[in-house]
């Protein structure tokens, strides 16, 4: 309760000082996305460690399993791309 305050605190004295500036606004939108690399990293990382794990128990599965990590992948780093577009278009256009 007390970060949201912080948080709603900080959002007003960016609104006072800016004066119709959303230069701050901009930077902490980039800053927020940017969690979301790290979080793409992790996702990826469960998938990888959990099919190698699989794979471990029940090897003759290698071929399906290993399919499955790479369209799972795919999936995961297509939030990474779009992250790293909405960044550089909030850098650049706003």
């Amino acid at each position: 309760m007390q970060l949201l305050m912080n948080l709603a605190n900080m959002i007003n004295i960016l609104v006072e000082s800016g004066a119709g500036n959303n230069t701050g606004f901009t930077y902490i939108g980039i800053g927020l996305g940017s969690i979301a690399f790290g979080l793409v990293g992790l996702g990826e990382g469960l998938v990888g460690y959990k099919t190698i794990e699989t794979m471990g128990r029940n090897p003759e599965m290698y071929g399906k399993l290993r399919t499955g990590m790479i369209i799972a992948d795919a999936l995961t780093e297509t939030t990474g791309i779009y992250m790293l577009l909405m960044c550089i278009l909030m850098l650049f256009v706003a």
